[in-house]
Protein backbone atom coordinates (compact mmCIF):
# COMPACT_ATOMS: atom_id res chain seq x y z
CA UNK A 1 0.00 0.00 0.00
CA UNK A 2 1.70 3.55 -0.91
CA UNK A 3 1.87 5.62 1.67
CA UNK A 4 0.01 8.79 0.71
CA UNK A 5 0.88 11.08 4.14
CA UNK A 6 4.52 10.69 2.98
CA UNK A 7 3.73 11.00 -0.52
CA UNK A 8 2.04 14.60 0.16
CA UNK A 9 4.57 15.78 2.70
CA UNK A 10 7.44 15.53 -0.16
CA UNK A 11 5.62 17.49 -2.76
CA UNK A 12 7.58 20.23 -1.86
CA UNK A 13 10.80 19.20 -1.94
CA UNK A 14 9.82 18.21 -5.58
CA UNK A 15 8.82 21.20 -6.64
CA UNK A 16 11.63 22.78 -5.47
CA UNK A 17 14.04 20.73 -7.24
CA UNK A 18 15.24 20.97 -10.55
CA UNK A 19 13.15 18.28 -12.33
CA UNK A 20 11.68 17.94 -15.25
CA UNK A 21 9.01 20.47 -16.37
CA UNK A 22 6.42 18.13 -16.99
CA UNK A 23 6.77 16.81 -13.28
CA UNK A 24 7.54 19.96 -11.25
CA UNK A 25 4.06 20.96 -12.68
CA UNK A 26 2.03 18.32 -11.67
CA UNK A 27 -0.61 19.60 -9.17
CA UNK A 28 -1.21 18.44 -5.92
CA UNK A 29 -3.80 16.35 -6.36
CA UNK A 30 -1.29 13.91 -8.56
CA UNK A 31 0.89 12.92 -5.14
CA UNK A 32 -1.82 11.77 -3.49
CA UNK A 33 -1.97 8.82 -6.04
CA UNK A 34 1.88 8.28 -6.57
CA UNK A 35 3.73 5.30 -4.58
CA UNK A 36 6.56 6.95 -2.51
CA UNK A 37 8.85 4.56 -4.65
CA UNK A 38 7.42 6.15 -7.67
CA UNK A 39 7.85 9.99 -6.14
CA UNK A 40 11.45 9.59 -4.75
CA UNK A 41 12.96 8.14 -8.29
CA UNK A 42 12.37 11.08 -9.85
CA UNK A 43 15.39 12.29 -7.39
CA UNK A 44 17.58 9.56 -8.74
CA UNK A 45 19.48 9.52 -11.64
CA UNK A 46 19.23 7.03 -14.85
CA UNK A 47 21.65 4.63 -13.00
CA UNK A 48 19.82 4.56 -9.49
CA UNK A 49 21.62 7.14 -7.39
CA UNK A 50 20.48 10.35 -6.19
CA UNK A 51 21.30 13.43 -8.81
CA UNK A 52 24.06 15.16 -7.96
CA UNK A 53 22.34 18.53 -8.71
CA UNK A 54 20.43 17.99 -5.97
CA UNK A 55 23.14 17.82 -3.34
CA UNK A 56 23.30 21.93 -2.98
CA UNK A 57 19.38 22.33 -2.77
CA UNK A 58 19.58 22.32 1.13
CA UNK A 59 16.09 23.53 1.53
CA UNK A 60 14.62 20.89 -0.83
CA UNK A 61 16.97 17.89 0.69
CA UNK A 62 15.69 18.83 4.03
CA UNK A 63 12.16 18.52 2.97
CA UNK A 64 12.94 15.26 1.33
CA UNK A 65 14.63 14.24 4.87
CA UNK A 66 12.09 15.65 6.93
CA UNK A 67 9.36 13.07 4.88
CA UNK A 68 11.12 10.58 4.90
CA UNK A 69 10.74 9.94 8.33
CA UNK A 70 7.22 9.52 7.61
CA UNK A 71 8.12 5.92 5.75
CA UNK A 72 6.48 2.74 6.78
CA UNK A 73 7.57 -0.91 6.60
CA UNK A 74 9.26 -1.81 3.10
CA UNK A 75 9.60 1.80 1.85
CA UNK A 76 13.34 1.20 1.16
CA UNK A 77 13.38 4.78 -0.96
CA UNK A 78 12.50 6.13 1.84
CA UNK A 79 15.11 4.25 3.88
CA UNK A 80 17.84 5.23 1.17
CA UNK A 81 16.81 9.12 1.57
CA UNK A 82 17.35 9.25 4.78
CA UNK A 83 21.25 8.80 5.00
CA UNK A 84 21.89 10.78 2.43
CA UNK A 85 19.74 13.92 3.00
CA UNK A 86 21.54 13.57 6.48
CA UNK A 87 25.05 13.80 4.97
CA UNK A 88 24.69 16.43 2.92
CA UNK A 89 22.62 18.23 5.01
CA UNK A 90 25.17 18.25 7.56
CA UNK A 91 28.03 18.85 4.96
CA UNK A 92 26.32 22.45 4.25
CA UNK A 93 26.66 22.63 8.11
CA UNK A 94 30.29 22.03 8.36
CA UNK A 95 31.12 23.85 5.36
CA UNK A 96 28.93 27.26 6.43
CA UNK A 97 27.17 27.06 3.24
CA UNK A 98 23.84 27.53 5.22
CA UNK A 99 22.44 30.76 6.04
CA UNK A 100 19.50 31.84 8.69
CA UNK A 101 17.13 30.72 9.43
CA UNK A 102 17.91 27.46 7.18
CA UNK A 103 20.59 26.55 9.33
CA UNK A 104 18.82 26.45 12.43
CA UNK A 105 15.86 24.69 10.77
CA UNK A 106 18.83 21.91 9.39
CA UNK A 107 20.41 21.59 13.03
CA UNK A 108 17.11 20.67 14.70
CA UNK A 109 15.78 18.71 12.33
CA UNK A 110 19.26 16.61 12.53
CA UNK A 111 19.33 16.74 15.91
CA UNK A 112 15.17 15.48 15.62
CA UNK A 113 13.30 14.94 12.45
CA UNK A 114 10.27 16.96 11.80
CA UNK A 115 7.49 14.39 12.15
CA UNK A 116 8.94 13.79 15.60
CA UNK A 117 9.19 17.24 17.06
CA UNK A 118 6.68 19.15 19.39
CA UNK A 119 4.58 21.43 17.36
CA UNK A 120 4.17 24.10 19.97
CA UNK A 121 8.14 24.16 20.28
CA UNK A 122 8.45 24.52 16.21
CA UNK A 123 6.19 26.62 16.56
CA UNK A 124 7.66 29.26 18.95
CA UNK A 125 10.98 28.90 16.43
CA UNK A 126 9.00 29.10 13.58
CA UNK A 127 8.19 32.38 14.53
CA UNK A 128 11.38 33.46 15.50
CA UNK A 129 12.46 32.81 11.82
CA UNK A 130 9.84 33.94 10.10
CA UNK A 131 10.76 37.70 10.08
CA UNK A 132 14.09 36.28 8.32
CA UNK A 133 12.41 35.11 5.15
CA UNK A 134 11.88 37.39 2.13
CA UNK A 135 8.76 37.76 2.60
CA UNK A 136 6.46 37.74 5.79
CA UNK A 137 3.48 38.65 6.46
CA UNK A 138 3.23 40.90 9.19
CA UNK A 139 -0.14 40.36 10.04
CA UNK A 140 -0.38 36.81 10.13
CA UNK A 141 2.56 36.82 12.27
CA UNK A 142 1.32 38.98 14.62
CA UNK A 143 -2.31 37.08 15.44
CA UNK A 144 0.22 33.79 15.81
CA UNK A 145 1.61 35.37 18.39
CA UNK A 146 -2.03 36.67 20.13
CA UNK A 147 -2.96 33.53 19.53
CA UNK A 148 -0.15 31.56 21.46
CA UNK A 149 0.20 34.45 23.96
CA UNK A 150 -3.50 33.92 25.21
CA UNK A 151 -3.74 30.18 24.83
CA UNK A 152 -0.21 30.22 27.22
CA UNK A 153 -2.73 32.05 29.70
CA UNK A 154 -4.95 29.34 29.47
CA UNK A 155 -2.61 27.10 30.08
CA UNK A 156 -1.06 28.65 33.29
CA UNK A 157 -4.27 28.99 34.71
CA UNK A 158 -4.79 24.84 34.40
CA UNK A 159 -1.54 24.47 35.59
CA UNK A 160 -1.98 26.25 38.31
CA UNK A 161 -5.09 24.53 39.28
CA UNK A 162 -3.60 21.10 38.69
CA UNK A 163 -0.66 21.93 40.94
CA UNK A 164 -3.03 22.76 43.54
CA UNK A 165 -4.92 19.62 43.28
CA UNK A 166 -1.27 17.52 43.43
CA UNK A 167 -0.58 19.33 46.42
CA UNK A 168 -3.69 18.44 48.04
CA UNK A 169 -2.95 15.11 47.40
CA UNK A 170 0.83 14.96 48.45
CA UNK A 171 -0.15 16.38 51.53
CA UNK A 172 -3.33 14.16 52.09
CA UNK A 173 -1.52 10.32 50.94
CA UNK A 174 1.61 11.44 52.65
CA UNK A 175 3.96 9.51 50.56
CA UNK A 176 7.20 11.24 50.48
CA UNK A 177 8.87 8.83 48.18
CA UNK A 178 6.50 9.60 45.27
CA UNK A 179 7.94 11.86 42.61
CA UNK A 180 6.62 15.31 42.19
CA UNK A 181 6.08 15.45 38.68
CA UNK A 182 2.55 16.61 38.02
CA UNK A 183 4.14 19.65 35.49
CA UNK A 184 5.73 17.11 33.88
CA UNK A 185 2.73 15.16 33.68
CA UNK A 186 0.62 18.49 32.29
CA UNK A 187 3.61 18.80 29.81
CA UNK A 188 3.23 15.25 28.07
CA UNK A 189 -0.55 16.23 28.42
CA UNK A 190 -0.33 19.14 26.48
CA UNK A 191 1.41 17.99 23.29
CA UNK A 192 -1.35 15.55 23.11
CA UNK A 193 -3.93 18.46 22.70
CA UNK A 194 -2.98 22.16 22.73
CA UNK A 195 -6.14 23.30 21.72
CA UNK A 196 -8.54 25.87 24.13
CA UNK A 197 -11.89 23.82 23.75
CA UNK A 198 -9.78 20.27 25.28
CA UNK A 199 -8.74 22.20 28.24
CA UNK A 200 -11.17 19.14 30.28
CA UNK A 201 -9.21 17.01 28.00
CA UNK A 202 -6.05 18.02 28.87
CA UNK A 203 -6.96 18.39 33.01
CA UNK A 204 -8.43 14.79 33.05
CA UNK A 205 -5.67 13.41 31.34
CA UNK A 206 -2.91 14.93 33.84
CA UNK A 207 -4.57 13.75 36.55
CA UNK A 208 -4.53 10.16 35.29
CA UNK A 209 -0.69 10.48 34.77
CA UNK A 210 0.30 11.92 37.90
CA UNK A 211 -1.80 9.15 39.70
CA UNK A 212 -0.01 6.28 37.83
CA UNK A 213 3.07 7.91 38.89
CA UNK A 214 1.37 7.19 42.52
CA UNK A 215 1.13 3.73 42.30
CA UNK A 216 3.63 2.61 40.08
CA UNK A 217 6.41 4.42 42.48
CA UNK A 218 4.39 2.69 45.37
CA UNK A 219 5.22 -0.54 43.39
CA UNK A 220 8.96 0.13 42.56
CA UNK A 221 9.85 1.94 45.40
CA UNK A 222 8.69 1.52 48.57
CA UNK A 223 5.97 -1.49 49.02
CA UNK A 224 7.48 -5.21 50.04
CA UNK A 225 6.45 -7.56 47.76
CA UNK A 226 3.61 -8.74 50.38
CA UNK A 227 2.31 -5.07 50.29
CA UNK A 228 2.46 -5.12 46.55
CA UNK A 229 0.26 -8.00 45.77
CA UNK A 230 -1.83 -6.90 48.19
CA UNK A 231 -2.20 -3.30 46.64
CA UNK A 232 -2.82 -5.70 43.56
CA UNK A 233 -5.43 -7.34 44.67
CA UNK A 234 -7.28 -3.84 46.23
CA UNK A 235 -6.85 -2.12 42.55
CA UNK A 236 -8.52 -5.97 41.16
CA UNK A 237 -11.58 -5.61 43.87
CA UNK A 238 -11.82 -1.69 43.47
CA UNK A 239 -13.72 -1.40 45.78
CA UNK A 240 -14.16 0.87 49.13
CA UNK A 241 -13.91 -2.49 51.42
CA UNK A 242 -10.67 -3.90 49.93
CA UNK A 243 -9.24 -0.96 51.54
CA UNK A 244 -9.23 -2.93 55.04
CA UNK A 245 -6.29 -5.18 53.32
CA UNK A 246 -3.74 -2.92 52.83
CA UNK A 247 -1.02 -1.22 55.19
CA UNK A 248 -2.04 1.75 56.58
CA UNK A 249 -0.33 3.79 55.11
CA UNK A 250 -1.48 2.13 51.47
CA UNK A 251 -5.02 3.20 52.78
CA UNK A 252 -5.21 6.95 52.28
CA UNK A 253 -3.93 6.62 48.44
CA UNK A 254 -6.43 3.84 47.45
CA UNK A 255 -9.41 5.56 48.61
CA UNK A 256 -8.64 8.77 47.07
CA UNK A 257 -7.76 7.30 44.10
CA UNK A 258 -11.25 5.77 43.99
CA UNK A 259 -12.65 9.40 45.05
CA UNK A 260 -10.61 10.30 41.99
CA UNK A 261 -12.35 8.32 39.50
CA UNK A 262 -15.77 9.03 40.72
CA UNK A 263 -14.78 12.75 40.60
CA UNK A 264 -14.11 11.82 36.69
CA UNK A 265 -17.64 10.48 36.35
CA UNK A 266 -19.10 13.63 37.64
CA UNK A 267 -17.20 15.80 35.25
CA UNK A 268 -19.09 14.52 32.65
CA UNK A 269 -21.98 14.23 30.83
CA UNK A 270 -24.54 11.39 31.70
CA UNK A 271 -24.08 9.68 28.76
CA UNK A 272 -20.17 10.49 28.41
CA UNK A 273 -19.75 8.08 32.00
CA UNK A 274 -19.22 4.92 30.68
CA UNK A 275 -15.82 6.66 29.64
CA UNK A 276 -14.36 6.23 33.06
CA UNK A 277 -14.70 2.18 32.84
CA UNK A 278 -12.36 1.99 30.57
CA UNK A 279 -9.86 3.71 31.35
CA UNK A 280 -10.28 2.28 35.27
CA UNK A 281 -9.90 -1.47 33.64
CA UNK A 282 -6.48 -0.04 31.65
CA UNK A 283 -5.13 1.30 35.13
CA UNK A 284 -6.08 -2.47 36.85
CA UNK A 285 -4.18 -4.12 33.71
CA UNK A 286 -1.21 -1.76 34.40
CA UNK A 287 -0.77 -2.45 37.91
CA UNK A 288 -0.59 -5.73 37.03
CA UNK A 289 2.27 -5.42 35.44
CA UNK A 290 4.10 -3.74 37.98
CA UNK A 291 3.13 -6.06 40.61
CA UNK A 292 5.01 -8.68 38.01
CA UNK A 293 8.09 -6.37 38.04
CA UNK A 294 8.24 -6.27 41.83
CA UNK A 295 7.83 -10.17 41.53
CA UNK A 296 11.09 -9.95 39.39
CA UNK A 297 13.24 -7.46 41.65
CA UNK A 298 12.19 -9.17 45.03
CA UNK A 299 13.33 -12.30 43.83
CA UNK A 300 16.39 -10.79 41.66
CA UNK A 301 14.70 -12.50 38.35
CA UNK A 302 16.13 -11.02 35.25
CA UNK A 303 13.82 -12.50 32.72
CA UNK A 304 14.41 -12.98 28.95
CA UNK A 305 13.70 -9.93 26.70
CA UNK A 306 10.99 -11.15 25.04
CA UNK A 307 9.13 -11.65 28.71
CA UNK A 308 10.45 -8.11 30.01
CA UNK A 309 9.42 -6.30 26.55
CA UNK A 310 6.11 -7.89 26.94
CA UNK A 311 5.38 -6.72 30.81
CA UNK A 312 7.44 -3.34 30.84
CA UNK A 313 5.40 -2.22 27.66
CA UNK A 314 2.21 -2.15 29.54
CA UNK A 315 3.85 -1.17 32.89
CA UNK A 316 4.62 2.35 30.82
CA UNK A 317 0.54 2.77 30.27
CA UNK A 318 0.11 2.45 26.93
CA UNK A 319 -4.15 0.97 27.64
CA UNK A 320 -3.91 3.75 30.28
CA UNK A 321 -2.86 6.59 28.01
CA UNK A 322 -5.11 5.19 24.59
CA UNK A 323 -8.29 5.36 26.87
CA UNK A 324 -7.59 8.33 28.81
CA UNK A 325 -6.37 10.58 25.78
CA UNK A 326 -10.46 9.91 24.86
CA UNK A 327 -11.84 10.37 28.33
CA UNK A 328 -12.14 14.44 28.11
CA UNK A 329 -12.50 14.50 24.61
CA UNK A 330 -15.93 15.37 22.69
CA UNK A 331 -17.82 13.43 20.11
CA UNK A 332 -14.70 11.59 18.16
CA UNK A 333 -14.47 9.83 21.70
CA UNK A 334 -16.90 7.00 20.43
CA UNK A 335 -17.22 3.33 22.00
CA UNK A 336 -15.21 2.07 18.81
CA UNK A 337 -12.41 4.03 19.76
CA UNK A 338 -12.26 2.84 23.86
CA UNK A 339 -12.10 -0.35 22.41
CA UNK A 340 -9.61 -0.35 19.97
CA UNK A 341 -7.68 1.83 22.70
CA UNK A 342 -8.19 -0.91 25.74
CA UNK A 343 -7.64 -3.80 22.99
CA UNK A 344 -4.38 -2.57 23.12
CA UNK A 345 -4.13 -2.55 19.36
CA UNK A 346 -0.63 -2.11 17.62
CA UNK A 347 -0.72 1.36 17.33
CA UNK A 348 -1.49 1.86 21.08
CA UNK A 349 1.61 -1.14 22.26
CA UNK A 350 3.92 0.66 19.77
CA UNK A 351 4.21 3.95 21.70
CA UNK A 352 4.31 1.64 25.21
CA UNK A 353 8.10 0.27 23.11
CA UNK A 354 9.21 3.33 21.75
CA UNK A 355 8.55 4.86 25.88
CA UNK A 356 9.68 2.10 27.13
CA UNK A 357 13.00 1.82 25.16
CA UNK A 358 13.71 5.04 25.38
CA UNK A 359 13.32 5.08 29.04
CA UNK A 360 15.41 1.82 29.47
CA UNK A 361 18.09 3.54 27.41
CA UNK A 362 18.28 6.30 29.61
CA UNK A 363 17.85 4.65 32.49
CA UNK A 364 20.81 2.46 31.62
CA UNK A 365 22.98 5.54 30.79
CA UNK A 366 21.99 6.75 34.42
CA UNK A 367 22.67 4.29 36.70
CA UNK A 368 19.62 2.32 38.39
CA UNK A 369 18.08 2.81 41.78
CA UNK A 370 18.61 0.20 43.35
CA UNK A 371 15.23 -0.86 43.89
CA UNK A 372 15.09 -0.56 39.91
CA UNK A 373 14.17 -4.26 38.16
CA UNK A 374 16.81 -4.82 35.46
CA UNK A 375 15.87 -2.98 32.14
CA UNK A 376 15.90 -4.46 28.94
CA UNK A 377 18.92 -2.89 28.05
CA UNK A 378 20.43 -5.23 30.73
CA UNK A 379 18.00 -8.15 29.37
CA UNK A 380 19.35 -7.76 26.23
CA UNK A 381 22.87 -8.24 26.99
CA UNK A 382 22.27 -11.09 29.52
CA UNK A 383 20.23 -13.22 26.73
CA UNK A 384 22.49 -12.25 24.06
CA UNK A 385 26.09 -11.98 25.72
CA UNK A 386 26.54 -8.70 23.76
CA UNK A 387 28.41 -5.31 24.93
CA UNK A 388 25.81 -2.51 26.27
CA UNK A 389 26.67 -0.55 23.05
CA UNK A 390 25.53 -3.61 20.91
CA UNK A 391 22.34 -3.83 23.05
CA UNK A 392 21.61 0.08 22.57
CA UNK A 393 21.97 -0.52 19.00
CA UNK A 394 19.86 -3.50 18.26
CA UNK A 395 17.23 -1.71 20.94
CA UNK A 396 17.75 1.32 18.96
CA UNK A 397 16.67 -0.54 15.43
CA UNK A 398 13.50 -1.71 17.36
CA UNK A 399 12.44 1.76 18.21
CA UNK A 400 12.93 2.70 14.47
CA UNK A 401 11.01 0.04 13.45
CA UNK A 402 7.97 1.22 15.94
CA UNK A 403 7.75 4.66 14.19
CA UNK A 404 7.25 2.91 11.01
CA UNK A 405 4.41 0.77 12.25
CA UNK A 406 2.86 4.62 14.10
CA UNK A 407 3.79 6.17 10.93
CA UNK A 408 1.00 3.60 9.16
CA UNK A 409 -1.36 2.98 11.79
CA UNK A 410 -2.57 6.61 11.00
CA UNK A 411 -4.22 5.27 7.50
CA UNK A 412 -5.06 1.81 9.01
CA UNK A 413 -7.87 2.82 10.71
CA UNK A 414 -9.30 6.35 9.21
CA UNK A 415 -12.72 6.49 10.92
CA UNK A 416 -9.99 6.35 14.57
CA UNK A 417 -7.89 8.81 12.95
CA UNK A 418 -8.40 11.42 15.90
CA UNK A 419 -7.83 9.00 18.90
CA UNK A 420 -4.72 7.46 16.47
CA UNK A 421 -3.14 10.78 15.72
CA UNK A 422 -3.23 11.97 19.74
CA UNK A 423 -1.88 9.41 20.87
CA UNK A 424 0.88 9.21 18.21
CA UNK A 425 1.23 13.18 19.60
CA UNK A 426 2.20 11.26 22.97
CA UNK A 427 4.46 9.24 20.89
CA UNK A 428 6.21 11.94 19.97
CA UNK A 429 6.67 13.49 23.33
CA UNK A 430 9.25 10.70 23.69
CA UNK A 431 12.13 11.63 21.85
CA UNK A 432 12.03 14.63 23.29
CA UNK A 433 11.57 13.73 27.18
CA UNK A 434 14.94 11.16 26.58
CA UNK A 435 16.70 13.07 23.57
CA UNK A 436 20.70 12.40 24.32
CA UNK A 437 19.76 9.00 26.03
CA UNK A 438 18.89 11.29 29.11
CA UNK A 439 15.76 11.47 31.46
CA UNK A 440 14.65 15.37 30.42
CA UNK A 441 13.79 15.62 33.92
CA UNK A 442 16.49 14.63 35.77
CA UNK A 443 19.08 16.30 33.59
CA UNK A 444 17.21 19.40 34.18
CA UNK A 445 16.14 19.76 30.39
CA UNK A 446 12.47 20.37 31.22
CA UNK A 447 12.90 23.77 33.09
CA UNK A 448 13.83 25.67 30.04
CA UNK A 449 11.06 24.42 27.71
CA UNK A 450 8.39 25.02 30.64
CA UNK A 451 9.40 28.42 30.73
CA UNK A 452 8.78 29.12 26.85
CA UNK A 453 5.85 27.07 26.90
CA UNK A 454 3.59 28.23 29.93
CA UNK A 455 5.83 31.33 31.78
CA UNK A 456 7.30 33.56 28.97
CA UNK A 457 4.66 35.09 26.73
CA UNK A 458 6.05 36.08 22.93
CA UNK A 459 7.04 39.88 23.04
CA UNK A 460 4.80 41.71 20.33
Amino acid sequence: MPHYAASMAVEDSVASMKLPCDFASLGPMVFGFLQVDELISKFRGDDGSFRTEITNDHRGLLSLYNAAHLLTHGEVELEEAIPFARHHLGLGLLTSSLRAPLSGQVTRALKLPLPRTLKRLEALDYMSEYTQEQTYNRSILELAKLDFNLLQRLHLKELKAISQWWKDIYQEVELNYVRDRVVECFFWCYTVYYEQDLSRARTMLTKIFALMTVVDDTFDDHATLDESRKLAEALRRWDDSAVSMLPEYLRKLYLRLLRNFEDFEDELQPNERYRVAYTREAFQMSSESYLQESEWFHHNCKPSFKEHVKVSTVSVGPKIGATAILMGMGDEATRDAFEWALRGDTAVMIFGRIARFLNDIASFNSGKSKKDVATSVECYMNEYNVTSEVAMTEIGYLIEDGWKTANRARFEHPELLPAVQRLINLTVCMPFTYRGKKDAHTSGKYMETIERLFINPIPL
